[in-house]
């Protein structure tokens, strides 16, 4: 699977799947463009991925963001890792200037559909990143743009581990008997963003092992 000649752009890209994602489309071919808040993590981002391309910004600074994101042009892969709507408006706005097409998706996550003790906040951020999907979809369809979002369960980064006895009551429930790892989460969002799912769109694809079906 190559991308050749594509422009990427992949947020929250400093740490864990997201820098997992950007390392993988530079890999595969793609001129990735890697945002972070830490400039540290691009540093060490550049280190092991000399041709990757990083911007320094901080999501909650739109003017900063806006400012940042009109400098590296049209992109025709957008990964929502830890994105924003008005992220997603600029690079909509720039795929639908160009004509050619492209493929988003926004990182979700099973608790989307799952009520938690404590997951108020959690829980409905992320099932407004699944509506937000649909509703992108929609709209963006009829310029040959395709939004998905990839919903995972527990995905094995540093951060999951360091509250790994929170977690683990959700492993018996898991068919599988395992969490993800985050290769597992990039193998899914690299076909989404590829041709080969050329025909899907506004789908919320749960990376769970099977623990979605209860």
């Amino acid at each position: 699977m190559r991308f050749d000649r594509k422009r990427a752009l992949v947020t929250g890209a400093g740490k864990g799947i997201g820098r997992a994602i950007a390392k993988t489309l530079a890999k595969y071919g793609a001129e990735t463009f890697a945002l972070s808040r830490t400039q540290a993590d691009l540093d060490s981002l550049i280190s092991e991925v000399p041709n990757i391309k990083v911007i320094n910004v901080d999501l909650q600074d739109w003017d900063k963001t806006k400012e940042e994101v009109s400098k590296i042009g049209h992109i025709d892969l957008l990964v929502n890792n830890a994105g924003t709507f008005n992220v997603s408006q600029i690079i909509a706005k720039r795929m639908i200037e160009n004509g050619k097409g492209g493929s988003i998706v926004n990182i979700s996550s099973i608790m989307s559909e799952t009520a938690a003790p404590d997951g108020c906040v959690y829980s409905t951020t992320k099932a407004a990143i699944d509506m937000l999907t649909k509703c992108m979809a929609l709209e963006l369809g009829p310029h040959n743009i395709r939004v998905n979002s990839i919903n995972p369960t527990v995905v094995w980064t540093d951060m999951a581990r360091s509250i790994k006895d929170h977690l683990m009551p959700l492993l018996p429930m898991t068919p599988l008997g395992r969490f993800a790892e985050i290769a597992d989460v990039v193998n899914a969002v690299v076909f989404l963003l590829s041709d080969q799912s050329g025909m899907i769109s506004g789908e919320c694809l749960r990376v769970d092992g099977g623990l979605g079906v209860h």
